[in-house]
């Protein structure tokens, strides 16, 4: 029976006794790399230096965070949207991933079909402000000067299409407003032009304004979620100023190319999840302003489905288009 056995191993060519460790590599097998599709300073970089230590320790290789910025975040994501799915390219993306299908239609890749939306780490409403020079402290003030001389009250923005412009477009349709769209070439500017007083109104996350609303430059009159942040108890929803039916939320997601297998999925998943359960991590992440809710694959495929849809339809009614 030895023989028999062993005539039939040898018979067996090698490539085929091969096949199933050449179908299920090791992973992790090298260094990881985590782009963070804008410059260094905004939320998505932060969030991806935040989460870097932890990763590197719990999956044993080099974790590198590559900032790769240009066109609302979609040359980084295309990067990795083309990358080999091997788990060695993530991207960690915010809401104009939701925006760019329908502002920039020749991306080069569909987000929907061609990434895996493994997990959406929370979201957070933006903060609508009035500079401290100007005389308005609630919602009604502002709108009651802005419909007394339409096209005169401006708003700044981190950029034309951004979340903050199509919610503001909403806003305006919705309390009969004719506003004046200041965008600023992102968060850093914005936040600048901010505390120089330089728009009537300002409407961005507070990861990008904090700073100025800590220091008294710019005063919350409202926040756009359907709920009121826990970030921020004490700023009114935009219902309870008088705007219904808006619910704009920013959102910071992990992506990475079709077809990832499924261990490696898991693993990745497993791993973001336990270094947001550490105390030290949780509480950087929820003073960047994010209100944590972590949502898996499927939750995650399901809401940035949803994001798409309606920003995309505020796109077109609008007829708004990129800088």
């Amino acid at each position: 029976m030895k023989v028999v056995s062993r005539r039939i191993l040898l018979s067996v060519p090698a490539s085929a006794l091969a096949a199933p460790a050449l179908a299920q590599p090791a992973w992790p097998n090298g260094p990881i790399r985590i782009v963070a599709p804008f410059p260094p300073g905004g939320s998505t970089d932060a969030l991806s230096r935040i989460l870097q230590p932890h990763l590197s320790q719990a999956l044993g290789v080099p974790v590198v965070v590559e900032n790769r910025a240009g066109a609302s975040g979609s040359i980084g994501t295309a990067a990795v949207a083309r990358s080999a799915p091997d788990g060695n390219a993530w991207v960690l993306v915010f809401d104009t991933h939701a925006v760019n299908p329908a502002l920039i239609p020749n991306m080069g890749f569909d987000t929907e079909r061609d990434m895996t939306p493994l997990l959406l780490f929370g979201t957070a409403p933006m903060m609508l402000c009035v500079s401290r020079n100007r005389p308005w402290r609630s919602f009604a003030e502002m709108a009651a000067a802005a419909r007394a001389r339409p096209d005169t009250v401006t708003y700044g923005t981190i950029g034309n299409g951004s979340l903050a412009h199509l919610t503001m477009a909403l806003v305006g349709k919705a309390a009969g407003l004719q506003l004046v769209h200041v965008p600023y070439r992102g968060g850093g500017p914005l936040a600048v032009a901010a505390a120089a007083n330089e728009t009537d109104l300002v409407i961005a996350t507070r990861p990008a304004i904090g700073g100025q609303i800590d220091a008294g430059a710019i005063v919350p009159i409202a926040q756009t979620g359907a709920m009121r942040s826990p970030s921020a108890p004490e700023v009114p929803t935009l219902a309870e100023a008088g705007v219904p039916g808006i619910d704009a939320r920013a959102f910071w997601g992990f992506l990475g190319p079709a077809n990832l297998p499924s261990a490696i999925k898991q693993r990745m998943e497993a791993e973001i999840r336990a270094a947001l359960d550490k105390p030290e991590v949780r509480q950087r992440v929820l003073g960047l302003g994010i209100d944590l809710d972590p949502q898996g694959e499927a939750g995650f495929a399901r809401f940035l489905s949803a994001q798409i849809a309606t920003w995309g339809r505020v796109v077109r009614e609008n007829n708004i288009r990129p800088d």
